[in-house]
């Protein structure tokens, strides 16, 4: 069992007294609530999120509200978007991804819904657009290596630092690296856009990244069960909310946020515009806004909490006065909507593809 698909491992999960089923469907991506108090009302999430991340916000969500039946379907960023896009897009109460381009897009556009409550009057600006897209988590982009790989007196612990170690050391790191591929990944994609405008090196890193040959990658569960398994030395451009517990459990792994500067990636949630059932679904978003959702995303979660008055390393008050200025959210604001500009979106890419192909084009 890989350590991010654990999805089908629980069947009942006890919260405050509650018992609720956590069914396992023929698809293992979609978790069932069924409510436990009649008379049921439906919400159903479409969420890039793994299913036994989410579990215990759902399972804390009902808890408090019996009342309602809760189903959540995961998929990947983009088959998220592009189902909201088709026939399906009415099947949605809460739509919530980490792709923040292609989220801000569709409130843009005018397929969300406002939430006018007084949990999102007071979120913070910086964390939503509007009252109609809403950032839930705060989750550091960040390098993740394998002790018994790397020297502690070369560990990648900045941008600076990993192309120093690809350049200098990359006979012995080829085939050895991996990160995401911005082509097929719209998390990937993202980053790869950040970085291009943090750093005036990023694109010596990508051809450095060519240079050893990394493999690339469609999801940060795939870099993590690699280096796991051994097959990979370092990865560049892991979520740290997926990365700290996998690290956790494998003490030859080593998680980094880099110090020159850490990306911070977050989920967006909002309710579109025609989703069947928006009063359950208002109910939902709010309750993720709440302190107590919050304190349950810090708590039960590797996720990350916004919410300005909860404290500790994993939330945004904590990294803020961790790191300080190093410290950079990718801004909920137009500026994501020229990520994806058709010919912005490829020039990116080809330019990308090569930087990465002109070291790996040459023999070392």
């Amino acid at each position: 069992m890989t350590p991010l698909r654990r999805l089908c491992g629980l069947a009942v999960l006890a919260w405050a007294g509650l018992t609720a089923s956590l069914a396992c469907h023929a698809d293992p991506q979609v978790l069932h609530y069924p409510a436990t108090q009649a008379p049921a009302q439906p919400l159903e999430i479409h969420g890039a999120l793994d299913s036994d991340l989410m579990a215990p916000l759902l399972a804390d969500f009902q808890a408090r509200h019996p009342e309602i039946e809760l189903v959540y379907r995961n998929l990947t960023t983009l088959a998220l978007y592009r189902r909201f896009m088709s026939a399906d897009a009415t099947s949605a109460d809460v739509v919530m991804s980490s792709a923040m381009p292609w989220q801000y897009q569709l409130a843009n556009r005018g397929y969300a819904q406002s939430l006018d409550t007084a949990e999102a009057r007071a979120w913070p600006q910086a964390s939503r657009w509007r009252r109609e897209l809403f950032g839930i988590t705060f989750e550091p982009v960040v390098i993740v290596y394998r002790r018994d790989a790397i020297a502690s007196d070369a560990s990648p612990d900045s941008h600076e630092a990993l192309l120093r170690l690809l350049t200098e050391q990359r006979q012995r790191l080829t085939g050895r690296v991996v990160t995401y591929d911005p082509w097929r990944s719209g998390a990937g994609y993202t980053y790869a856009t950040a970085d291009s405008h943090m750093s005036p090196r990023y694109w010596e890193l990508v051809a450095a990244l060519g240079g050893v040959k990394a493999a690339l990658a469609d999801t940060t569960g795939d870099m993590l069960d690699g280096l796991v398994a051994g097959r990979y030395d370092i990865g560049y451009n892991l979520l740290g909310s997926y990365a700290r517990d996998v690290v956790a459990d494998n003490p030859q792994l080593e998680m980094v946020i880099p110090d020159d500067y850490a990306l911070v990636m977050q989920r967006l949630a909002l309710i579109p515009k025609r989703a069947p059932h928006p009063e359950t679904a208002r109910r939902f978003l709010d309750y993720l806004l709440s302190r107590q959702g919050q304190q349950a995303i810090r708590d039960k979660t590797p996720l990350g909490a916004v919410h300005p008055d909860l404290e500790g390393p994993e939330t945004a008050h904590g990294l803020r006065r961790a790191l300080g200025d190093a410290i950079h959210p990718i801004a909920i604001d137009p500026g994501l909507l020229a990520t994806l500009d058709a010919l912005k979106r490829h020039s990116l890419l080809e330019r990308w593809q090569r930087e990465y192909t002109r070291l790996s084009d040459n023999a070392p």
